[in-house]
Protein backbone atom coordinates (compact mmCIF):
# COMPACT_ATOMS: atom_id res chain seq x y z
CA UNK A 1 0.00 0.00 0.00
CA UNK A 2 1.37 3.57 -1.29
CA UNK A 3 1.85 5.78 2.55
CA UNK A 4 1.56 9.21 2.23
CA UNK A 5 3.85 11.05 5.01
CA UNK A 6 0.98 13.91 5.15
CA UNK A 7 -1.66 10.99 6.20
CA UNK A 8 -2.27 10.68 9.93
CA UNK A 9 -3.71 7.04 10.60
CA UNK A 10 -3.60 7.14 15.14
CA UNK A 11 -3.34 3.73 16.24
CA UNK A 12 -3.93 2.60 20.01
CA UNK A 13 -2.16 -0.60 21.39
CA UNK A 14 -3.46 -2.24 24.41
CA UNK A 15 -1.40 -4.41 25.85
CA UNK A 16 2.63 -4.73 25.49
CA UNK A 17 3.33 -7.75 25.73
CA UNK A 18 4.87 -10.65 23.05
CA UNK A 19 1.91 -10.88 20.89
CA UNK A 20 1.72 -7.34 20.01
CA UNK A 21 5.47 -6.27 20.71
CA UNK A 22 7.45 -9.47 20.06
CA UNK A 23 10.29 -11.45 21.97
CA UNK A 24 13.27 -13.26 21.09
CA UNK A 25 11.59 -16.85 20.08
CA UNK A 26 8.15 -15.74 18.72
CA UNK A 27 6.87 -15.11 15.13
CA UNK A 28 4.25 -12.86 16.23
CA UNK A 29 4.31 -8.76 16.85
CA UNK A 30 1.46 -7.10 15.34
CA UNK A 31 3.50 -3.97 15.55
CA UNK A 32 5.63 -4.94 12.93
CA UNK A 33 2.83 -6.07 10.41
CA UNK A 34 0.99 -2.83 11.25
CA UNK A 35 3.85 -0.63 10.85
CA UNK A 36 4.11 -2.49 7.17
CA UNK A 37 0.40 -1.97 6.37
CA UNK A 38 0.42 1.40 7.17
CA UNK A 39 3.75 2.97 6.62
CA UNK A 40 4.30 6.56 7.13
CA UNK A 41 0.59 6.99 7.52
CA UNK A 42 0.90 5.05 10.68
CA UNK A 43 0.65 7.50 14.51
CA UNK A 44 1.26 5.28 17.03
CA UNK A 45 -0.57 7.59 19.99
CA UNK A 46 -0.42 5.63 22.37
CA UNK A 47 -0.01 2.00 24.28
CA UNK A 48 -1.89 1.18 27.49
CA UNK A 49 -0.08 -1.38 29.85
CA UNK A 50 0.92 -0.92 33.04
CA UNK A 51 4.35 -1.53 33.36
CA UNK A 52 6.51 1.90 32.65
CA UNK A 53 9.53 -0.59 32.04
CA UNK A 54 8.00 -2.87 29.50
CA UNK A 55 6.36 0.18 27.32
CA UNK A 56 9.56 2.29 28.11
CA UNK A 57 11.76 -1.13 26.39
CA UNK A 58 8.98 -0.93 23.69
CA UNK A 59 9.06 2.74 22.77
CA UNK A 60 13.28 2.99 23.11
CA UNK A 61 13.31 -0.01 20.40
CA UNK A 62 10.92 1.61 18.06
CA UNK A 63 12.81 4.79 17.98
CA UNK A 64 15.73 2.68 17.08
CA UNK A 65 14.17 1.34 14.22
CA UNK A 66 13.10 2.32 10.65
CA UNK A 67 9.56 2.80 11.86
CA UNK A 68 10.90 5.23 14.44
CA UNK A 69 8.41 8.65 13.21
CA UNK A 70 5.53 6.59 13.51
CA UNK A 71 6.55 6.61 17.41
CA UNK A 72 7.40 9.65 17.78
CA UNK A 73 3.98 11.05 19.33
CA UNK A 74 3.31 7.77 21.29
CA UNK A 75 2.30 8.46 24.89
CA UNK A 76 2.30 5.62 27.49
CA UNK A 77 -1.07 4.91 29.85
CA UNK A 78 -0.83 2.67 32.48
CA UNK A 79 -4.81 1.92 32.27
CA UNK A 80 -7.79 2.56 29.32
CA UNK A 81 -9.55 5.34 31.24
CA UNK A 82 -6.18 7.34 31.04
CA UNK A 83 -5.47 6.95 27.60
CA UNK A 84 -9.22 7.93 26.87
CA UNK A 85 -8.89 10.99 28.93
CA UNK A 86 -5.54 11.72 27.70
CA UNK A 87 -6.32 11.37 23.80
CA UNK A 88 -9.55 13.43 24.16
CA UNK A 89 -7.41 16.25 25.66
CA UNK A 90 -5.29 15.72 22.94
CA UNK A 91 -8.09 15.85 20.11
CA UNK A 92 -7.18 12.27 18.94
CA UNK A 93 -9.50 9.66 18.24
CA UNK A 94 -7.84 5.95 17.07
CA UNK A 95 -8.69 4.79 13.80
CA UNK A 96 -7.62 1.56 14.60
CA UNK A 97 -7.37 -0.06 18.44
CA UNK A 98 -5.36 -3.30 18.44
CA UNK A 99 -6.33 -5.31 21.93
CA UNK A 100 -3.52 -7.52 22.79
CA UNK A 101 -3.92 -7.70 26.80
CA UNK A 102 -4.37 -10.88 28.09
CA UNK A 103 -7.51 -12.62 27.89
CA UNK A 104 -8.84 -12.74 31.24
CA UNK A 105 -9.31 -8.59 30.84
CA UNK A 106 -11.32 -9.28 27.80
CA UNK A 107 -14.59 -11.34 26.95
CA UNK A 108 -17.33 -10.48 29.46
CA UNK A 109 -19.39 -7.77 30.73
CA UNK A 110 -17.49 -8.40 34.42
CA UNK A 111 -16.11 -5.71 36.20
CA UNK A 112 -12.60 -5.64 35.34
CA UNK A 113 -13.15 -8.32 32.19
CA UNK A 114 -14.90 -6.29 30.05
CA UNK A 115 -12.38 -4.60 27.62
CA UNK A 116 -14.31 -4.49 24.43
CA UNK A 117 -17.45 -2.95 26.53
CA UNK A 118 -14.87 -0.03 27.92
CA UNK A 119 -13.55 0.39 24.54
CA UNK A 120 -16.22 1.53 23.13
CA UNK A 121 -17.98 3.07 26.34
CA UNK A 122 -14.59 5.41 25.90
CA UNK A 123 -14.33 5.19 21.79
CA UNK A 124 -17.54 4.77 20.63
CA UNK A 125 -18.46 2.67 16.95
CA UNK A 126 -15.31 4.84 15.48
CA UNK A 127 -12.52 2.59 15.65
CA UNK A 128 -11.87 -0.80 13.95
CA UNK A 129 -10.79 -3.29 16.44
CA UNK A 130 -8.76 -6.30 16.25
CA UNK A 131 -8.76 -8.30 19.21
CA UNK A 132 -6.13 -11.42 19.74
CA UNK A 133 -7.51 -15.25 20.46
CA UNK A 134 -9.09 -16.91 22.33
CA UNK A 135 -12.22 -13.99 22.84
CA UNK A 136 -11.54 -14.84 26.99
CA UNK A 137 -10.54 -17.11 30.06
CA UNK A 138 -14.21 -16.88 31.09
CA UNK A 139 -16.76 -19.88 30.43
CA UNK A 140 -18.03 -19.69 26.99
CA UNK A 141 -21.74 -18.70 28.42
CA UNK A 142 -19.57 -15.68 29.58
CA UNK A 143 -18.68 -14.45 26.79
CA UNK A 144 -22.25 -14.42 24.66
CA UNK A 145 -23.23 -10.98 25.88
CA UNK A 146 -19.98 -9.32 24.33
CA UNK A 147 -20.79 -10.92 21.37
CA UNK A 148 -23.90 -9.01 21.16
CA UNK A 149 -22.14 -5.55 22.37
CA UNK A 150 -20.26 -5.88 19.29
CA UNK A 151 -22.76 -7.20 16.72
CA UNK A 152 -24.51 -3.94 17.72
CA UNK A 153 -21.65 -1.46 18.29
CA UNK A 154 -21.07 -0.94 14.52
CA UNK A 155 -16.99 -1.21 15.07
CA UNK A 156 -15.82 -3.25 12.60
CA UNK A 157 -14.17 -6.27 14.63
CA UNK A 158 -11.63 -8.92 13.59
CA UNK A 159 -10.20 -11.82 15.70
CA UNK A 160 -6.64 -13.21 15.43
CA UNK A 161 -7.52 -16.53 13.72
CA UNK A 162 -4.03 -15.52 11.32
CA UNK A 163 -4.07 -19.27 9.85
CA UNK A 164 -7.51 -18.42 7.83
CA UNK A 165 -5.03 -16.26 5.88
CA UNK A 166 -2.73 -18.23 5.22
CA UNK A 167 -2.57 -18.78 1.21
CA UNK A 168 -2.25 -23.00 1.27
CA UNK A 169 -5.92 -22.83 3.28
CA UNK A 170 -7.31 -20.40 0.99
CA UNK A 171 -6.41 -22.54 -1.48
CA UNK A 172 -7.44 -25.84 0.08
CA UNK A 173 -11.06 -23.80 0.49
CA UNK A 174 -10.88 -23.12 -3.37
CA UNK A 175 -10.60 -26.26 -4.19
CA UNK A 176 -13.20 -27.36 -1.89
CA UNK A 177 -15.69 -24.77 -3.31
CA UNK A 178 -14.70 -25.55 -7.03
CA UNK A 179 -14.87 -28.64 -6.89
CA UNK A 180 -17.93 -29.38 -4.73
CA UNK A 181 -16.55 -31.04 -1.96
CA UNK A 182 -18.51 -33.24 0.38
CA UNK A 183 -15.99 -33.13 3.40
CA UNK A 184 -15.85 -36.66 5.18
CA UNK A 185 -13.37 -36.17 7.62
CA UNK A 186 -11.06 -33.65 9.03
CA UNK A 187 -7.45 -34.72 11.37
CA UNK A 188 -5.75 -32.28 13.04
CA UNK A 189 -2.53 -32.62 15.35
CA UNK A 190 -0.82 -30.31 16.46
CA UNK A 191 2.41 -30.68 18.24
CA UNK A 192 4.03 -27.94 20.08
CA UNK A 193 7.61 -27.09 20.93
CA UNK A 194 7.92 -26.39 25.07
CA UNK A 195 11.00 -26.22 26.10
CA UNK A 196 11.12 -22.15 25.76
CA UNK A 197 7.92 -21.44 27.31
CA UNK A 198 8.55 -19.28 30.07
CA UNK A 199 5.19 -17.93 30.59
CA UNK A 200 4.43 -19.07 34.20
CA UNK A 201 0.70 -18.81 33.53
CA UNK A 202 0.70 -20.75 30.17
CA UNK A 203 1.22 -23.58 32.20
CA UNK A 204 -1.56 -23.17 34.64
CA UNK A 205 -5.40 -23.73 33.96
CA UNK A 206 -6.64 -21.03 36.01
CA UNK A 207 -4.82 -18.36 34.20
CA UNK A 208 -5.24 -18.95 30.62
CA UNK A 209 -7.16 -21.93 30.60
CA UNK A 210 -5.09 -24.44 29.56
CA UNK A 211 -3.76 -25.99 25.93
CA UNK A 212 -6.70 -26.40 23.93
CA UNK A 213 -8.48 -23.71 24.74
CA UNK A 214 -5.30 -21.09 24.17
CA UNK A 215 -3.42 -22.76 21.60
CA UNK A 216 -4.75 -25.83 20.03
CA UNK A 217 -7.66 -22.92 19.46
CA UNK A 218 -6.33 -22.52 16.43
CA UNK A 219 -6.44 -25.92 14.80
CA UNK A 220 -10.16 -25.70 16.58
CA UNK A 221 -11.08 -22.77 14.45
CA UNK A 222 -9.35 -24.02 11.07
CA UNK A 223 -11.49 -26.85 11.58
CA UNK A 224 -14.16 -25.28 11.85
CA UNK A 225 -13.26 -22.80 8.68
CA UNK A 226 -12.89 -25.68 6.64
CA UNK A 227 -15.67 -28.13 7.93
CA UNK A 228 -18.33 -26.21 9.29
CA UNK A 229 -20.27 -26.01 12.66
CA UNK A 230 -19.31 -28.95 15.28
CA UNK A 231 -22.17 -30.67 16.49
CA UNK A 232 -20.62 -29.74 20.10
CA UNK A 233 -23.23 -32.56 21.36
CA UNK A 234 -20.59 -34.80 20.13
CA UNK A 235 -17.73 -33.65 21.71
CA UNK A 236 -15.31 -36.61 23.62
CA UNK A 237 -12.04 -36.29 24.84
CA UNK A 238 -8.80 -37.93 26.78
CA UNK A 239 -5.99 -36.27 28.16
CA UNK A 240 -2.59 -37.47 29.43
CA UNK A 241 -2.14 -35.52 32.78
CA UNK A 242 1.22 -34.32 34.30
CA UNK A 243 0.68 -37.50 36.80
CA UNK A 244 0.89 -40.06 34.53
CA UNK A 245 4.21 -41.72 33.87
CA UNK A 246 4.41 -40.42 30.00
CA UNK A 247 3.37 -37.07 31.30
CA UNK A 248 6.83 -36.45 32.37
CA UNK A 249 8.68 -33.83 30.79
CA UNK A 250 11.95 -33.28 30.76
CA UNK A 251 13.08 -29.60 29.73
CA UNK A 252 10.51 -27.20 31.05
CA UNK A 253 11.34 -23.50 31.76
CA UNK A 254 9.32 -23.16 34.56
CA UNK A 255 9.09 -24.77 38.41
CA UNK A 256 5.51 -26.30 38.14
CA UNK A 257 5.15 -27.09 42.01
CA UNK A 258 4.43 -23.62 42.37
CA UNK A 259 1.51 -24.80 40.27
CA UNK A 260 -1.24 -25.97 42.17
CA UNK A 261 -1.50 -30.21 41.08
CA UNK A 262 -4.97 -29.31 39.78
CA UNK A 263 -4.19 -26.19 37.79
CA UNK A 264 -1.14 -28.00 35.83
CA UNK A 265 -2.07 -28.79 31.93
CA UNK A 266 -2.59 -31.82 30.02
CA UNK A 267 0.31 -32.64 27.93
CA UNK A 268 -1.88 -34.75 25.51
CA UNK A 269 -5.27 -34.24 24.38
CA UNK A 270 -7.33 -36.48 22.09
CA UNK A 271 -10.73 -35.25 20.98
CA UNK A 272 -13.29 -36.33 18.36
CA UNK A 273 -16.80 -35.07 17.23
CA UNK A 274 -18.81 -34.94 14.27
CA UNK A 275 -19.65 -31.59 12.29
CA UNK A 276 -23.18 -30.69 11.79
CA UNK A 277 -22.61 -32.24 8.53
CA UNK A 278 -22.63 -35.69 9.57
CA UNK A 279 -18.68 -35.36 8.48
CA UNK A 280 -16.40 -36.86 11.04
CA UNK A 281 -13.80 -34.78 13.07
CA UNK A 282 -10.28 -35.23 15.59
CA UNK A 283 -7.99 -33.18 17.04
CA UNK A 284 -4.81 -34.33 18.87
CA UNK A 285 -2.67 -31.66 20.92
CA UNK A 286 0.49 -32.49 22.55
CA UNK A 287 3.21 -30.47 24.42
CA UNK A 288 6.34 -32.67 23.90
CA UNK A 289 8.91 -31.08 21.14
CA UNK A 290 12.25 -29.18 22.59
CA UNK A 291 13.33 -25.80 20.96
CA UNK A 292 11.15 -23.39 19.02
CA UNK A 293 9.97 -25.10 16.04
CA UNK A 294 6.17 -27.17 16.24
CA UNK A 295 4.88 -29.78 13.97
CA UNK A 296 1.74 -30.01 12.84
CA UNK A 297 -0.77 -30.97 10.10
CA UNK A 298 -4.23 -30.82 9.28
CA UNK A 299 -5.92 -33.75 7.17
CA UNK A 300 -9.18 -32.78 4.85
CA UNK A 301 -11.15 -36.27 3.31
CA UNK A 302 -13.71 -35.80 0.89
CA UNK A 303 -14.76 -38.51 -2.10
CA UNK A 304 -11.72 -38.76 -3.99
CA UNK A 305 -9.67 -36.07 -2.51
CA UNK A 306 -7.05 -35.86 -0.06
CA UNK A 307 -6.08 -31.78 1.50
CA UNK A 308 -3.32 -32.04 3.67
CA UNK A 309 -2.01 -28.98 5.22
CA UNK A 310 1.54 -29.28 6.48
CA UNK A 311 4.14 -27.07 8.87
CA UNK A 312 1.91 -24.16 8.74
CA UNK A 313 4.11 -22.36 11.25
CA UNK A 314 6.92 -22.60 9.41
CA UNK A 315 6.95 -24.11 5.49
CA UNK A 316 3.24 -23.79 5.17
CA UNK A 317 2.75 -26.94 2.37
CA UNK A 318 -0.84 -27.84 0.81
CA UNK A 319 -0.74 -31.43 -0.62
CA UNK A 320 -3.32 -32.73 -3.07
CA UNK A 321 -4.23 -35.87 -4.22
CA UNK A 322 -7.02 -35.95 -6.50
CA UNK A 323 -9.20 -38.62 -8.55
CA UNK A 324 -7.24 -37.46 -11.25
CA UNK A 325 -3.80 -38.81 -9.54
CA UNK A 326 -2.58 -41.07 -7.13
CA UNK A 327 0.77 -38.69 -7.00
CA UNK A 328 0.16 -35.65 -4.78
CA UNK A 329 0.72 -32.05 -5.88
CA UNK A 330 2.21 -29.19 -3.54
CA UNK A 331 1.52 -25.69 -2.99
CA UNK A 332 4.05 -23.27 -1.31
CA UNK A 333 3.63 -19.57 -1.11
CA UNK A 334 6.95 -18.34 -0.16
CA UNK A 335 6.74 -15.10 1.79
CA UNK A 336 3.31 -15.32 2.87
CA UNK A 337 2.73 -13.77 6.14
CA UNK A 338 -0.60 -14.38 7.08
CA UNK A 339 0.02 -12.20 10.41
CA UNK A 340 0.35 -9.37 8.19
CA UNK A 341 -2.91 -10.56 5.55
CA UNK A 342 -5.14 -10.25 8.44
CA UNK A 343 -4.20 -6.42 9.15
CA UNK A 344 -4.44 -5.88 5.57
CA UNK A 345 -8.32 -7.54 5.61
CA UNK A 346 -8.89 -5.61 8.44
CA UNK A 347 -7.96 -2.07 6.82
CA UNK A 348 -9.22 -3.44 3.10
CA UNK A 349 -12.57 -4.14 4.71
CA UNK A 350 -12.54 -0.13 6.43
CA UNK A 351 -11.04 1.44 2.83
CA UNK A 352 -12.52 -0.67 0.33
CA UNK A 353 -8.90 -0.44 -0.67
CA UNK A 354 -7.46 -3.62 -2.75
CA UNK A 355 -4.49 -4.20 -0.22
CA UNK A 356 -4.13 -7.69 -0.49
CA UNK A 357 -5.39 -10.27 -3.65
CA UNK A 358 -5.53 -12.96 -0.71
CA UNK A 359 -7.16 -11.61 2.32
CA UNK A 360 -10.71 -11.37 0.86
CA UNK A 361 -11.75 -9.58 3.87
CA UNK A 362 -12.22 -10.52 7.81
CA UNK A 363 -11.66 -13.84 7.76
CA UNK A 364 -12.40 -14.11 11.95
CA UNK A 365 -15.89 -12.29 12.93
CA UNK A 366 -15.89 -11.81 16.94
CA UNK A 367 -19.37 -14.12 16.80
CA UNK A 368 -17.24 -16.85 14.67
CA UNK A 369 -14.63 -16.56 16.93
CA UNK A 370 -17.00 -17.36 19.89
CA UNK A 371 -17.99 -20.48 17.94
CA UNK A 372 -14.38 -21.61 18.49
CA UNK A 373 -14.30 -20.85 21.71
CA UNK A 374 -17.36 -22.82 22.63
CA UNK A 375 -16.07 -26.15 20.98
CA UNK A 376 -12.35 -25.66 22.79
CA UNK A 377 -13.86 -25.42 26.28
CA UNK A 378 -16.34 -28.46 24.91
CA UNK A 379 -12.85 -30.39 24.29
CA UNK A 380 -11.39 -29.37 27.87
CA UNK A 381 -14.43 -29.87 29.87
CA UNK A 382 -14.65 -33.53 28.26
CA UNK A 383 -10.85 -34.30 28.59
CA UNK A 384 -11.33 -33.48 32.56
CA UNK A 385 -14.53 -34.97 33.16
CA UNK A 386 -12.86 -38.29 31.50
CA UNK A 387 -9.51 -37.71 33.36
CA UNK A 388 -11.35 -37.94 36.93
CA UNK A 389 -13.02 -41.00 35.76
CA UNK A 390 -10.37 -42.62 35.13
CA UNK A 391 -8.29 -41.44 38.11
CA UNK A 392 -11.24 -42.99 40.25
CA UNK A 393 -11.43 -46.22 38.70
CA UNK A 394 -7.50 -46.64 39.89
Amino acid sequence: MTASPNQNYAVLFIGAGNITFGNDNVRWNHSLRVERCLGAQLNVVGIVDPSVERVKQVVEQKKRSSASTCYSHTRHYKSLDEAATGLEERGCTPKLIIIGAPPYFRGTKLPGRNLEEQVIAAFGKGPSIFCEKPVSTALAHESLPVVKLLNESGNRVSIGYMLRYLQVVQKAMSIIRENELTIMSITARYTCAYSRIRKVDWWDKSKQCGPIVEQATHFCDLARYLGGDIDLDTVQAYSLEHYEPPGKLSHMAIDESKIPEDERIPRATSAMWKFQNGALGSLTHLVALHDIKYSNDIVVTADGYQLRLTDLYSIPTLHVRTPESEEEKEFQFPGDDPFYSEFAALLQSERGEDITETSGGILSTYEDAYKTYEFTWKIREASEESARFLRQKK
